[in-house]
């Protein structure tokens, strides 16, 4: 399997993990170095990632990864996509349509996710 069907299902366990809350897979799916920086810039180590479902802080209804680019650096991947949500904070509502880049790591025959940036989708450039 390529490094891009590889980063693809992993992408796809992610955001079926997210739906869940499943962090047992969530956790599997993150290094130990893992950071997300969210679409306002605050950032969340991986146990702060983590712990967005248990603590029940956070519902996420839907969530789809679309229009993804991957690029293959040896030990590192870059995938570029678009990540829409439905989902709700603290019982308040957090939807959004982000361009999103995970960097994944190499880990033994398949892939770790190293980072998640996400960014609102503005205008085009001019």
């Amino acid at each position: 399997m390529s490094t891009e069907e590889q980063v693809r299902d992993l992408g796809r366990i992610w955001a079926a993990a997210e739906e869940r809350g499943d962090t047992g897979v969530l956790a599997g799916l993150a290094a130990d170095g893992f950071r997300l920086v969210g679409p306002l810039g605050f950032v969340l180590d991986r146990g702060q990632w983590l712990a967005r479902y248990d603590s029940g802080d956070l519902v996420t209804e839907k969530l789809s990864w679309t229009d993804v680019a991957v690029r293959d650096f040896g030990a590192t991947a870059i995938a570029i996509g678009v990540h829409e949500q439905i989902a709700r904070h603290r019982g308040n509502p957090v939807n959004g349509r982000f361009r999103a880049t995970h960097v994944l790591v190499r880990a033994g025959d398949g892939w770790q996710l190293a980072g998640i940036h996400l960014s609102p989708i503005g205008g085009e450039p001019r």
